[in-house]
């Protein structure tokens, strides 16, 4: 259990203010800042945050609470995953706790962001180091993608071959689980087993508004014929109909200019952000929706829509048109050279001729709507500028302020020469059907409830499940089969996660860190030959006391500035304003041991899965009954140790450093070291 000194720890550090404006575009009134209600619809500010109190209220719906109620409400978790989601952003250590604590539907949800987070790293890493992925980086390069954007949007490259990725993970210590959930493996069609979901694709990662890896969206390279984009499909942290890309990085850039730019495609939003224009997302080629519009109206009240020129981009911009003024949102439109994309147009005219037209060339919808009907040759025709003013009452009907409908009313009236009296008559007529639909569709909603509801009712109950006998009966049957059929080793050039992480902390950490490492684990048990070497060059300049450090092994020979460069790759980052507000840079290792202790128990249950692998070849060639019971009785060891390792817990598997255990194996076993005996 979490302690409550703890719990206000957090409540301290956590600056409510960063954590709403998250999800609300606030305003400073007074000591206390305000905005539009996430809680509820409405169009005039009655959400308040007070910073001095640490507390949100709303005078319209009367939700309230603190920095924790919030992020519970808005993220759909519990109070302990919302204490650590807070503590890891504004730099709480917190102590570990045991995962029952949580039910399944945390564990799978903290499983499946696990699985992402993971991909986001093995994609990238591919893109900047493997040899199959030269075409996407030639791809990125003549975008003049340089490394930091690279790295900033987390772009990758998914390899070719069915399995590579799932391959990875499960060498890794992940769940079949977690990747099938999160999208990223299928089941194989021909038979058991799985394949990637994306192969041979240039990967853009999808994230939710804090940042967080939900999905990603694969690019076909070169000239294949198959879809140009496939995405993750729905999951349980991922809701097309509810995200934006580039939103995590636009939500800053908007708030600053109270104004979005809507593009179309993911290198749209990517060459804008490294032209330093900020304040863009992409709806990534699908329809828009409220739900999304609903995200954007949080951090700013204009939107200027841009999309391609062609015919399917301009049919997009009309259907979002309706969205974003349904949400009270101020529409602007510009349309871009014939041509010309946002993508390309920063690109050979830069950021400030695209400033320039956007400045000069942005239009009202009513004023768009009217200038392509004239450019179509519509407005000429009686009877086609009737639809296209009825077009255009339809679209003002979609706003819910009163003021804002007469407004543009009257602007209508200048633009198309109509009296004032039969557009409001023909508008009236219009928000009474759009009245009626409405209830059609909440009549619709509530009969498809009731059916829901009576298919619940008539359901029957599920099929019997085996009970816990049976299972570990079927479990003992599925280890002998796979002992039959041995894993193959780490595929070459996959260096382990486990084997980098105890490298990375003997070098951050130096020599206590070595010190304990060294002591714990021997190289005998790295199965990567370049780390095994990396492991007994640390120790040996440990002995003669020599200087270890990022910096020394960067300065060395081949390969070691290239594990540096592997091993040091920073993965995550924190709260930004925590920093520069507290003065403390907070570091990814809140307990380095306690990483220390998870990464030397992955080492030696994947050293004793090699060593039962090798005992069984050894049993298939022994010759006679006497060595085949030898070799059987060594191979029951180390299964036992096995298991042994997988149920202890970390604590009592390594004792603590501090710990009287700790100093005297540490003591005792580096003195053995030292001497040079095996």
């Amino acid at each position: 259990m979490i302690p409550d000194s703890k719990k206000e720890e957090i409540r301290e550090a956590a600056d409510i203010v960063e954590v709403v404006e998250d999800y609300v575009k606030l305003k400073r009134s007074g000591r206390s800042y305000k905005g539009l209600c996430p809680f509820h619809d409405e169009n005039t500010p009655s959400f308040h945050v007070t910073p001095d109190l640490g507390i949100y209220k709303c005078f319209g719906c009367g939700e309230s609470g603190d920095v924790f109620n919030f992020v519970m409400e808005m993220d759909g978790i519990g109070f302990v995953e919302a204490m650590r989601t807070l503590a890891e952003r504004f730099g709480v250590s917190l102590p570990e706790e045991e995962a029952q604590e949580f039910d399944e539907e945390h564990n799978l949800r903290e499983g499946i962001y696990h699985a992402l987070r993971y991909a986001g790293v093995y994609y990238y890493r591919q893109l900047v180091e493997s040899d199959e992925a030269e075409q996407a980086r030639q791809y990125l390069q003549n975008r003049g993608y340089n490394r930091h954007i690279m790295q900033k949007f987390g772009l990758g490259y998914a390899p070719r071959g069915g399995e590579k990725l799932y391959k990875a993970a499960v060498d890794s210590g992940l769940n079949d689980e977690y990747l099938l959930e999160a999208g990223l493996i299928k089941p194989s069609k021909r038979g058991s087993g799985y394949y990637d979901t994306f192969r041979g694709r240039l990967m853009f990662p999808i994230f939710n508004p804090s940042g967080k890896v939900i999905a990603f969206a694969g690019r076909v390279l070169g000239n294949e014929k198959t879809a140009k984009y496939i995405n993750s499909p729905q999951t349980k942290v991922y809701n097309k109909s509810e995200v934006l890309y580039g939103v995590n990085f636009a939500k800053g850039g908007i708030r600053k200019t109270g104004n979005v730019l809507l593009v179309e495609g993911y290198t749209d939003v990517i060459t804008l952000h490294q032209h330093d224009i900020e304040n863009v997302v992409a709806s990534s080629g699908t329809s828009l929706t409220r739900g999304q519009m609903h995200l954007l109206h949080r951090y700013g009240d204009a939107i200027t829509m841009l999309y391609d020129s062609d015919s399917a981009g301009q049919r997009a911009m009309k259907r979002g048109i309706n969205i974003a003024l349904a949400e009270g949102m101020d529409v602007k439109l510009l349309e871009l050279p014939e041509g010309e994309d946002p993508d390309s147009f920063v690109r050979q005219f830069g950021k400030e001729s695209f400033l320039e037209l956007k400045q000069e060339n942005s239009e009202d919808f009513l004023s768009y709507l009217i200038q392509k009907a004239q450019q179509e040759g519509r407005w000429e025709d009686p009877g086609e500028k009737k639809k296209v003013i009825t077009e255009a009452l339809e679209s003002i009907a979609h706003m819910p302020d009163p003021v804002s409908r007469e407004t543009y009313v009257q602007h209508l009236n200048k633009l198309a020469k109509v009296g004032d009296r039969a557009l409001f008559e023909e508008l009236g007529k219009i928000l009474q059907e759009v009245k009626k639909q409405k209830e059609r569709a909440r009549k619709r909603r509530k009969r498809q409830e009731e059916r829901e509801r009576r298919q619940q009712r008539e359901t029957p109950p599920p099929p019997h499940q085996p009970d816990d006998h049976t299972r570990a009966f079927e479990q003992q049957v599925n280890q002998a089969e796979s002992r039959e059929k041995p894993r193959k080793s780490t595929p070459v050039g996959k260096k382990p996660n486990y084997e980098k992480e105890l490298i990375r902390l003997m070098l951050m950490y130096e020599r206590p860190m070595i010190d304990y490492i060294g002591s714990l684990c021997n190289e005998q048990q790295f199965e990567d030959e370049e780390l095994k070497a990396f492991y007994l060059d640390i120790i040996e300049r440990y002995k003669e006391e020599k200087e270890i450090s990022v910096q020394v092994y960067a300065d060395r020979e081949h390969p070691y500035p290239q594990l540096v460069g592997e091993i040091a790759l920073e993965e995550h980052s924190v709260s930004e304003r925590h920093s520069e507000k507290t003065g403390v840079q907070y570091k990814r290792d809140k307990n380095p041991y306690m990483t220390a202790k998870g990464a030397l128990k992955a080492l030696k249950i994947h050293y004793l899965d090699r060593l039962q692998r090798e005992l069984y070849e050894k049993y298939q060639a022994c010759e006679t009954a006497g060595e085949r019971k030898k070799v059987m009785r060594t191979m029951k060891e180390v299964g036992r140790q096995r298991t042994l390792l997988q149920q202890s817990t970390l604590d009592e598997l390594f004792p603590d450093p501090e710990s009287d255990e700790g100093k005297s194996l540490t003591k005792k076993t580096f003195e053995y070291k030292m001497k040079g005996e095996k």
